[in-house]
């Protein structure tokens, strides 16, 4: 259930993101609403995720994830550049997620809890 809480946070977080976009600067009154109602939406399912995921593996995994979706967002939405570079830093976002996640399982294999990875 965790993982579901931060696959909605991320969600919240993207449509809180466009419409921060929207809102021109809280020149739109919609757009502006929608924003800190998603923003409190994303935070409040990243904190259940936090039940279960570990902290560095949730918020490492919410925003990279949410950084690259609104990169591309950006480009097919809003017409915003994606340049080699843009490009480098998703991919570079995604391998340090996948990283992440395979030191979190092998920490979890080799029976190491979260207090002792950070008395040490």
């Amino acid at each position: 259930m965790s993982w579901l809480y931060l696959a909605a946070a991320i969600l919240f977080e993207i449509i809180g993101t466009v419409a921060m976009k929207l809102s021109q600067g809280f020149t739109k009154g919609i757009p502006s609403i929608l924003m800190v109602v998603f923003y409190i939406l994303a935070f409040a399912c990243l904190n259940f995720s936090l039940r279960a995921v570990p902290v560095s593996v949730a918020y490492a995994i919410w925003s990279g994830v949410g950084t690259a979706a609104i990169a591309v967002i950006g480009y097919f939405a809003f017409k915003e550049s994606l340049t080699v570079m843009k490009i480098s830093g998703i991919f570079l976002i995604i391998l340090g997620v996948v990283l992440l996640n395979v030191n979190a399982g092998q920490s979890q294999e080799q029976g190491g809890s979260q207090e002792t990875h950070l008395k040490s």
